[in-house]
């Protein structure tokens, strides 16, 4: 939820959708700086997010830190950077910051993971945050990035000195644009074994669900309104109809257009059709149209 504005909009913006949980950025996420939080807006936003009944509430690291690159001046920037967004996150009370993991820019996976894990400490001892759990986003792998297979999100999680406060958020269009199969139901079993596996289930702590509009194995990080894209509504359905995930939070990060509001009532009208939701009249809605884009007939 955009909180353009001031964060407690971001809030009341996320009323009007009838959402459970959401996803800010808690400055410019194209910006190394920001001015520092004061409390009074802190413990504001603390009040209204306490008496708005919305479940949990993740923030998104910026856009620009890379914790893997071999750059020191750009890394120490990074740590800097991600030591802040601790901060503002502890401050909020907001339990997960998900971040990126970084790209190795040509130095190698292994060389990479070392230093995105060794800045994830470096970052913690310089922002404690006691209450905020990193979760590292799987990506599509374009270029250099780091997080495309479930193994190298393992070996940073492996190499950091606090595991548990390393964790995961799936991304559905990342994943399958690294090559992981989402479509068929035999390769979402699969996938998921896979992931339990390396990682864990119980390490996946928040779902972005968002449709790809390129092919599985692309690299290539394009989202898509649900059900329009590659994937089609099925991967979504089974995602979360599938006991083990109730209680994980899923967020869209779907194109957001002119007015995205538009779009994400129609997401969120989507998912909740194939959740079997009541559709007001104490029936299951039924059917799974994907959602018509602004001008749609």
């Amino acid at each position: 939820m955009s909180v353009a504005g001031g964060l407690l909009l971001g809030i009341e913006r996320a009323l009007k959708l009838r959402i459970r949980a959401m996803q800010i950025f808690t400055k410019n996420a194209s910006r190394w700086r920001a001015d520092p939080l004061e409390d009074q807006h802190a413990l504001a936003f603390r009040d209204a997010w306490q008496a708005s009944g919305l479940a949990p509430v993740a923030a998104h690291g910026s856009y620009l830190i890379n914790l893997a690159s071999p750059d020191p001046e750009l890394r120490r920037k990074s740590v800097l950077a991600y030591a802040d967004e601790l901060r503002r996150a502890e401050a909020l009370g907001v339990r997960w910051l998900v971040t990126h993991p970084g790209a190795h820019m040509g130095s190698g996976e292994a060389a990479g993971c070392a230093r995105i894990a060794e800045s994830l400490d470096a970052a913690r001892e310089l922002a404690p945050a006691p209450s905020v759990a990193t979760l590292l986003e799987t990506v599509a792998g374009q270029g250099t990035t780091l997080g495309r297979r479930f193994e190298e999100l393992a070996r940073i999680r492996s190499a950091v000195s606090r595991p548990d406060f390393v964790l995961v958020c799936f991304d559905t269009c990342h994943v399958h644009a690294a090559g992981y199969d989402l479509v068929t139901e035999r390769g979402c079993a699969a996938t998921f074994a896979e992931f339990d596996a390396v990682l864990g289930l119980e390490s996946l702590r928040l779902f972005h669900v968002n449709d790809s509009k390129n092919e599985r194995g692309s690299r290539v990080d394009r989202h898509e309104h649900l059900g329009r894209g590659r994937l089609g509504p099925e991967p979504f359905a089974r995602i979360l109809r599938d006991p083990r995930f109730h209680g994980t939070p899923k967020v869209l990060e779907t194109p957001k257009g002119k007015d995205g509001v538009v779009m994400d009532r129609r997401n969120l009208a989507f998912l909740r059709r194939l959740a079997g939701e009541p559709n007001g009249k104490g029936q299951e809605r039924t059917g799974a149209e994907p959602p018509r884009g602004v001008g749609d007939p």
